[in-house]
């Protein structure tokens, strides 16, 4: 692992196959870590050409944290949105992408493929709108479109990734179980759920760096990007969506809806996955990273 200053917040990355291949970014997801990206996964990637980074978005994991930021009002937010004032948060998607960007800056890489899983999804989208000289591609995985007409998570799903966890350094028992009935719920129903797999990531991210407060700091960062279609609707560069048909967080209509608001964007409808990328879909996950990349014009190894 490697520590960047970026944008006045350190970055922490790490690097898979030669640094004179194609980039492709790994964006990670709301309050998770780079690690979510596995090693198998980004060396699956590393394998077929590319540069593969990933790196932990600032407030969590080994990057910066914004602990000192006073615990978010949610009612006060909403209220903010509502009357259309800016609320008070410490940072935005658009700081998180301009993160990546910087990250890229700093390993002089001139252009990268984007990979966004979740809230990376949403980074990525940002990215790919906003600086299209720097993006070559992107994939979307998991995520949506900001579209406010889309159908929401239901009321048991939000209340078990919004209610706060037992601290596991002094209920290690107690966080785990919590942790682990989410990833349950979400999970989708076409794979097997390897509990102990999620269990020794969870106690991985843990020992990383804990950190509770940074769940709801991230999601005021999604709350306050709005309907980002217009955004999308810029997108020029080669696109494909990934979603699973068992997500219950993200419904499949949020993949749909994002697809369709970026201009030749693929869809990928995935059955039996859920808000989740069990081992299971790293190859055909990796398949579609990698013919979206090679819609690009550019040319990888065969």
């Amino acid at each position: 692992m490697n520590i960047l200053k970026v944008n006045g917040v350190d970055l922490a990355y790490d690097s898979f196959g030669h640094e004179n291949n194609e980039a492709i970014i790994l964006i990670a997801g709301l309050g998770t870590q780079m690690i979510r990206w596995t090693i198998r996964f980004c060396e699956m990637l590393a394998a077929r050409g590319f540069r593969v980074i990933r790196f932990d978005n600032r407030d969590v994991g080994c990057s910066t944290h914004f602990s000192h930021y006073p615990t978010l009002d949610f009612d006060a937010l909403a209220t903010a949105l509502m009357s259309g004032q800016r609320p008070d948060i410490p940072y935005t998607l658009d700081d998180m992408a301009g993160d990546a960007i910087g990250l890229l800056d700093a390993l002089s890489i001139e252009r990268a493929h984007f990979v966004g899983r979740s809230m990376g999804g949403m980074i990525a989208q940002i990215a790919a709108s906003d600086y299209p000289e720097r993006v070559l591609s992107l994939t979307s995985i998991m995520s949506s479109s900001g579209n406010p007409t889309l159908p929401q998570a239901s009321p048991d799903v939000m209340a078990m990734m919004t209610k706060p966890a037992p601290n596991p350094f002094e209920d290690e028992a107690g966080f785990l179980a919590h942790s682990l009935s989410f990833a349950k719920r979400i999970a989708g129903t076409g794979y097997p759920f390897e509990e102990d797999a999620y269990r020794a990531l969870i106690l991985e991210e843990v020992q990383r760096a804990y950190d509770p407060g940074s769940v709801g700091r991230q999601i005021a960062a999604i709350a306050v990007s709005g309907d980002r279609r217009p955004r999308l609707a810029t997108i020029q560069v080669p696109a494909l969506v990934i979603h699973g048909v068992d997500d219950l967080l993200f419904v499949p209509a949020c993949g749909e809806d994002t697809a369709s608001a970026i201009p030749g964007a693929e869809l990928m409808l995935v059955d039996g996955m859920g808000h989740d990328l069990p081992h299971q879909l790293y190859k055909v996950t990796a398949d579609g990273i990698e013919r979206t990349a090679r819609r690009n014009g550019h040319a990888l190894p065969e």
